[in-house]
């Protein structure tokens, strides 16, 4: 364990020279206490670090050494060949780019290790979208990727779906974000106060120029990952605009989170009073609307009763008489397509599709 974070610390030395404790401290996820010591095992293992103080100053190897803790792991040379998504790196256009890089990859490991990508092929595929969507590639994303690299500004038209695009948008990228077969720009956007960042579907740019006489300084402080995070859950936090009051049995409560927004399931959950004597929990629950309300809690069936608001708890009333109608002949254990033996369709009993 401490080896490997070694000869970790020896690379980042090598290819970033100047980071100081604290960040080879979050690099590593230790202490600085611990990097303080590692850099000292290093130094009498004969590594030459040296620490500069100063405002600039900050761990560097000795000018010209380069360490030869090059070679790959079996295991990290599986791993390389899962760093990317293929269908990400087609849609960004870096497909025969990544592929002469994978065989550049090979052409450099040991026999031992060039088995790597077909073992990786062999037992994992990544599939970025979701089910029942047809995955479409934005037409300019390319272009927009291409920019990005680059730290150029661009200027693009966006339309939501059913209205016309509005005035032309100058942003700075700064990122993309593949979400459930979604691509998504994160950019900043300067104005009056200074600047902010803005979130937009790619596959709604309409048009796009990439403005090469106005490159952009990148805030070096800005983590793609965590502003994605923290916009991902403000996000889903205000779709939730409404709230309903339902009682659940404990199956009801163990499939909440199934059926609504995992989050809200779970707060309302934990805020919920001690169940009634009949296990019943009865809880305020955040949903984006009444009419998705209606449907997320009306696949729990008997396991949940909606209580508030009077206008969805009527709904229901509604369809449980149109459906108390509709099988009013039908006897117990019988039903259309059910054949002797109880199996629908005609199939064995337990049979699965």
């Amino acid at each position: 364990m401490r080896a490997a974070r070694l000869i970790r610390m020896a690379l980042l030395l090598q290819s970033t020279p100047g980071l100081t404790a604290a960040e080879l401290a979050r690099e590593l996820e230790v202490s600085e206490r611990t990097v303080i010591r590692d850099v000292q095992a290093l130094q009498e293992a004969g590594v030459p670090v040296r620490s500069e103080r100063g405002r600039a100053g900050g761990y560097r190897l000795a000018p010209g050494h380069r360490t030869r803790l090059t070679t790959l792991h079996p295991t990290e040379a599986e791993t390389l060949y899962l760093s990317g998504l293929p269908s990400a790196l087609r849609d960004l256009g870096l497909s025969d780019a990544a592929d002469t890089a994978r065989l550049k990859l090979s052409a450099t490991l040991l026999p031992s290790l060039r088995a790597a990508a077909e073992s990786s092929a062999r037992r994992f595929h990544l599939d970025a979208p979701a089910w029942f969507r047809e995955p479409s590639t934005p037409e300019l994303l390319p272009e927009l990727a291409r920019a990005l690299w680059a730290d150029r500004a661009v200027e693009f038209a966006y339309a939501r779906p059913g209205r016309e695009p509005g005035a032309a948008r100058r942003v700075e990228p700064y990122g993309l974000v593949l979400k459930a077969g979604v691509w998504y720009l994160v950019s900043r956007v300067p104005d009056a106060a200074g600047s902010t960042f803005r979130t937009h579907r790619a596959d709604r740019i309409t048009a796009l120029r990439t403005l090469p006489e106005e490159p952009f300084d990148r805030d070096p402080s800005f983590d793609l990952a965590s502003y994605w995070q923290e916009h991902s859950a403000r996000f889903a936090r205000s779709l939730l605009r409404a709230a309903v009051t339902v009682r659940l049995t404990p199956e009801g409560a163990r499939r909440l989170p199934e059926v609504t927004d995992r989050g809200a399931a779970g707060r309302a959950l934990a805020a919920a009073p001690p169940p009634d004597p009949d296990g019943r929990v009865t809880l305020e629950l955040a949903v984006e609307s009444e009419e998705i309300a209606f449907v997320e809690l009306g696949s729990l069936g008997t396991e949940a009763e909606v209580l508030a608001p009077p206008a969805l708890r009527a709904r229901f009333a509604r369809r449980a008489r149109g459906l108390a109608a509709l099988y009013a002949d039908a006897e117990p254990g019988a039903g259309p397509g059910t054949e002797p033996g109880g199996a629908p369709g005609g199939g064995p009993a337990g049979s699965q599709r």
